[in-house]
């Protein structure tokens, strides 16, 4: 049997198990064996981590079963549904990975979605990027059974748990566990916040001194998603009304949504392809020039 690969980021992304129910499962798995064959995607583990362990560490024979996808973001929608559908999830871990679905379906629609099974075979023009966003995260939110703005907050979220993740692991177990005194709003505006803070508000939650209400910030709340604030501008643009900015929102505050919404994307597409970079800075381009044009 070729050896298995574990890859860290998806085994980062994965919950991990309360002690008891891991217990559970290795009380399970020694006396009636690893039932339930392991599966990979190109030799990489994608799902029974846990199962995983418990049989290395016990010397216990497992099979196989190998899934074909076309990228690293198709496979983690698959987990994520995979995680959902079986498992007994806290509020957080289901806004976490709603937030990590509709980020990484974003993903796929920034690289113009021709090899993504949720869209048409043509590229997208520039123009008609934000409403294939918009798409997106109405068809979520139809699938969760949840409002679109929940999905797009969800976004946040898993933005801002996955900035504490890559600080400090196990801060990002805390908060999945339910354990950690933060809200959902500071969650959001981490994605905004420097590396230097979030390394701090890490260690505070690893620590368990973090006090959300101490914490609670006068900031801007950028719950406006890229696609919910470019659907807006977009329709003020092109409704020819003549009507202000302010009729939308304040223009000092579609400024600093617009520049949360920048900042965000450019996070998720920097540590990937230059094809995803270059898809961020043009999204960023056309919500510029709707607001410049309506001025």
């Amino acid at each position: 049997m070729s050896e298995i690969i574990i890859d860290k980021e998806f085994e980062f992304f994965l919950p991990p198990l309360d002690e008891a129910t891991f217990k559970w499962l290795e009380d399970s798995v020694l006396e009636y064996g690893c039932q339930q064959p392991l599966v990979l995607w190109e030799g990489i583990l994608i799902d029974g981590y846990n199962r995983y362990r418990i049989i290395m560490e016990h010397d216990i024979p497992y099979t196989t079963v190998s899934m074909e996808f076309e990228s690293r973001d198709e496979v983690l929608i698959w987990m994520i549904s995979n995680q959902v559908s079986r498992r007994n999830l806290n509020p957080m871990q289901l806004s976490y990975f709603r937030g990590m679905h509709y980020n990484t379906d974003k993903r796929l629609v920034g690289n113009q979605c021709g090899n993504n099974r949720y869209s048409s075979n043509l590229e997208l023009p520039h123009n008609e990027a934000i409403l294939e966003y918009e798409r997106t995260s109405k068809r979520l939110a139809e699938h969760y059974n949840v409002s679109r703005a929940t999905i797009e907050r969800d976004g946040r979220v898993a933005l801002g748990i996955v900035a504490i993740g890559e600080k400090s692991p196990e801060a990002k177990r805390s908060i999945l566990a339910g354990k950690a005194n933060i809200s959902r709003k500071k969650l959001r505006e981490l994605a905004s916040y420097t590396d230097d803070k979030v390394s701090e508000i890490a260690v505070e939650i690893e620590e368990h001194r973090f006090d959300n209400d101490r914490n609670a910030s006068s900031e801007v709340d950028s719950n406006a998603d890229s696609s919910n604030l470019g659907a807006n501008m977009s329709g003020a643009h092109n409704n020819g009304s003549g009507d202000d900015m302010s009729d939308i929102l304040p223009l000092s505050e579609t400024v600093i949504r617009m520049t949360n919404v920048f900042h965000n994307e450019l996070r998720l597409a920097i540590n990937g392809s230059d094809k995803d970079l270059k898809n961020a800075l043009r999204m960023s381009i056309d919500l510029l020039e709707v607001l410049y044009l309506k001025l």
